[in-house]
């Protein structure tokens, strides 16, 4: 079975991304080469484990690799202090040592928490991710983000840890539920939106192909991903410049998330494709970008089947909305750094945005 590899250039950080079918099955062999001792400590959901923890177990016991393990509850809810707790507390339990390679086996939720549980054990600990979603395949398994959700926002609390290695079993996601490929396509389409728009025109051609399973088309899609954002964190690990642009729609994303409760009314994925169209939205009411570039934008995402609007199941409040963006991480100096574009594939930075522009398209959306 065809397998990509590709490198995160980070001198002695840097690390090797793995992308086919049948990784799980392999894991204990690609992750022996990079382990300082002999013990790894898997970290799984309940959603995942009677899915994948057995094969990859059983991985891990082929190459000679010791082992222990723990479920977490599924779900965004999970990433919070409290099961940060819980998930130290099992590690300390089971003896992890500084030599211990933690394992990251599921999707965002499961690999941010353990990422970040990993940085702070014994002033860190190496991991791998081994990511079960499509959003983490192509997102946060890749550039060392880790963190956790507090009251006041998305990923607030946190730190900057490099994985050792990343597997992306393509295989995998032959057992995710549609909305759940759906959401991980909306981060797919961001890396076209960003500096591809070659990439945004093959998704407009095979994007279905994508979201259906087909393997060759599915890789495609998840090596161009991983390739744009190593590329980006290779120049900016800590986010101090380009990296941002990876925060496209997520501005607007993060707060639609903190206004639901960081539930499963709204997911990730379906948070950013909105916070996608807003931003292209208010970039062409600012005059930065085409119409037609902000139409393109939504008539795909619309017609692979992701939100470009707000439910109608709420009533949306546009200050509280405007309040949680005030809370993001990316404010500087009081100004909220917004991810726009001059057209698809064109996104810059800026802070210097008019913020009656922001809350009268925010109006817009809630008025819909």
């Amino acid at each position: 079975m065809t397998t990509e590899t590709l490198s995160v250039a980070l001198a002695e950080r840097s690390y090797d991304i793995h992308i086919g079918p049948g990784l799980i099955d392999r894991a204990g062999t690609l992750m022996k080469p990079v382990m300082n001792g002999n013990r790894a400590f898997v970290v799984t959901d309940d959603s995942v484990a009677p899915l994948y923890l057995d094969r990859l177990l059983a991985s891990l016991d082929k190459a000679g690799i010791k082992h222990l393990n723990t479920v977490l509850p599924h779900g965004e809810s999970t990433k919070d202090f409290s099961h940060l707790e819980a998930l130290v507390d099992a590690m300390l339990e089971a003896r992890c040592e500084r030599s211990t390679m933690v394992v990251a086996l599921g999707g965002g939720v499961v690999g941010d928490l353990t990422g970040f549980a990993a940085s702070i054990l014994q002033r860190g600990l190496d991991f791998v991710q081994v990511p079960t979603t499509l959003l983490a395949q192509v997102d946060s398994s890749v550039g060392g983000k880790t963190g956790i959700n507090t009251r006041h926002g998305k990923n607030l609390v946190g730190a900057f840890h490099q994985p050792r290695l990343v597997l992306a079993d393509t295989q995998a996601l032959t057992s995710l539920p549609r909305r759940q490929v759906l959401a991980g396509y909306a981060e797919v389409v961001k890396y076209g939106c960003i500096d591809e728009p070659e990439f945004f025109a093959w998704l407009e051609e095979n994007g279905f192909h994508v979201i259906v399973g087909e393997e060759k088309a599915r890789r495609h899609a998840v090596a161009v991903s991983c390739r744009a954002k190593a590329r980006i964190v290779a120049q900016d690990e800590r986010e101090g410049g380009v990296r941002a642009l990876l925060n496209l729609g997520h501005t607007f994303a993060h707060a639609l998330e903190a206004e639901t409760g960081f539930s499963d009314e709204m997911l990730h994925g379906e948070a950013v494709a909105i916070g996608m169209v807003m931003a292209f939205r208010l970039s062409a009411r600012l005059g930065l970008a085409p119409v037609e570039d902000a139409v393109r934008l939504e008539r795909h995402l619309a017609k692979v089947g992701l939100p470009t609007g707000l439910s109608r199941n709420r009533v949306w409040d546009v200050e509280r909305l405007i309040h949680h963006m005030a809370g993001d991480k990316k404010v500087k100096d009081g100004k909220v750094t917004f991810v726009l574009a001059r057209g698809i594939g064109q996104s810059f930075l800026t802070r210097e945005v008019p913020a009656e522009a922001v809350r009268e398209m925010l109006q817009d959306f809630a008025k819909v």
